[in-house]
């Protein structure tokens, strides 16, 4: 084994032992990337205990910004969630619903909704009214149930602050503003052609499909901790965006502004710890109420929102910790140089990487963090633009949402909330994940083109 080929075999193996891990043994992907992170350096010839800070120091510099910013956009999802900002806006679309534009309605409803929801939450709540408008209009449930899906799976993977965008962004060192800005503008074909379009063939195919009263049972319960009928939907728009509008506003004020107290001022609110606090303090004062059991309901949806918030945080930490481990062996650089050589960009790596990844084990997290681990070291070694590693964040995240089938959990969470066996759930929802990566990545192709 020559000394140049070590590393590569080194940053292949962590590959295999950490699918190993997560498929064969069932391991939590924290825990299996940590200890591939381990066995990894010492495998490359490091000492045991620089390998232990190679693997602290990873960790510990990527937690101290993503622990933050998925933790206030938990509490900010929260927020909209009890304080009856989702089902303001479930109203309204509703109401607009007419048979030729549903499922358009219900794509721009996942769209907006996924943006401070987790995807799972905002199904769970959102599938009645597909149920509802369903039957209202005599049309497929599924029809309507993937236009949503497509519009929940494409915020969820490819617009901050959700926690996939903002983990892969930290680990590439990317511009959060940009990253929102080509998310949105690649999210937005993608949810169009695997929603509404997509749909248009669905509605002409006999899927098994029905009703579920699961469905109803917690919509019900959830209709209780909420003020739905006191939140103004148009707020309530403002409150979503105001995020986005703040850090994309922080990320281009450069270009239309000289150096000075302005500029300064727009880049502390347009950062992501800033732009989401003021966000999270808007949504308190929307929703808030003198009633103390709507207090104290508001302030339970917070504690409780930081639960899944943690799992996120400490598998994006420990992805943290295998990059490091891959540049401090060298690993990385082989493997950088050895994609290069075989004429891949780092954004064409990356949604590869992401998409192999995601079909392997069916997590789209573990997938993005992997990814990111092993792209870093590409872009390193890559003279590309600030622009460049934005794109390839949102093809990581193209890649990691494609091809969602039986080895992923939100896979049978659809076949649930939309009585689907699986077969139809295999024509109807993977098929739709796939468009969504497919068509993101395409949109991505193209906007690179242009920076």
């Amino acid at each position: 084994m020559t000394e140049a080929l070590q590393p590569l075999l080194v940053a292949g193996g962590a590959v295999a032992m950490l699918l190993t891990l997560v498929l064969y043994f069932r391991m939590s992907a924290f825990l299996a990337l940590v200890i591939t992170s381990l066995l990894a350096a010492v495998s490359a010839g490091m000492p045991v205990m620089q390998a232990i800070s190679s693997v602290q120091n990873g960790m510990g510099s990527t937690l101290g910004f993503i622990a933050i910013v998925v933790g206030l956009g938990s509490m900010f999802g929260a927020l909209l969630q009890t304080g009856g900002g989702v089902e303001a806006l479930a109203d309204l679309f509703v109401s607009r619903a007419r048979p030729g534009f549903a499922p358009w309605l219900l794509g721009l409803l996942g769209l907006i909704v996924a943006i401070p929801v987790f995807f799972d939450v905002a199904l769970i709540i959102l599938a009645p009214v597909v149920f509802g408008l369903a039957k209202r209009l005599g049309v497929t449930t599924v029809s309507l149930a993937i236009p949503l899906l497509a519009g929940l799976a494409t915020a969820h993977a490819f617009v901050p602050p959700t926690p996939g965008p903002i983990a892969v962004a930290d680990l590439l060192d990317a511009d959060i503003g940009l990253v929102a800005l080509y998310g949105a503008l690649a999210g937005a074909p993608a949810m169009l052609v695997a929603g509404p379009l997509w749909a248009r063939f669905l509605g002409k195919m006999n899927l098994n499909s029905g009703t579920l009263p699961l469905a109803s049972v917690d919509a019900a319960a959830n209709a209780d901790h909420c003020t739905a009928a006191s939140a103004h939907t148009g707020l309530v728009l403002l409150i979503i965006a105001l995020p986005l509008i703040l850090i994309i506003g922080s990320t281009l004020s450069p270009y239309f502004l000289d150096a000075g107290p302005l500029m300064n001022f727009l880049q502390f609110i347009g950062h992501p710890f800033s732009a989401l606090l003021l966000s999270c303090g808007a949504a308190y004062f929307l929703f808030r109420s003198d009633d103390p059991e709507a207090k104290a309901r508001l302030r339970t949806a917070c504690e409780r929102a930081l639960e899944p918030a943690g799992a996120i945080i400490l598998v994006t930490g420990a992805g943290g910790a295998f990059k490091q481990v891959l540049i401090d062996t060298g690993a990385g650089n082989t493997l950088a140089e050895t994609v290069l050589a075989f004429g891949f960009t780092p954004l064409v790596a990356g949604f590869l990487l992401a998409l192999l990844v995601r079909v392997a084990q069916g997590s789209a997290t573990v997938a993005m963090i992997t990814a990111a681990g092993l792209t870093a070291p590409i872009l390193s070694v890559s003279s590309v633009s600030d622009s460049s590693v934005a794109l390839t964040v949102v093809a990581i995240a193209a890649g990691a949402t494609a091809a969602s089938h039986v080895n992923d959990s939100g896979f049978w969470l659809v076949s649930r909330y939309f009585a689907l066996d699986t077969a139809s759930t295999l024509k109807s929802w993977t098929v739709a994940s796939s468009l969504v990566g497919l068509t993101g990545f395409a949109a991505t192709l193209i906007l690179s083109l242009f920076v």
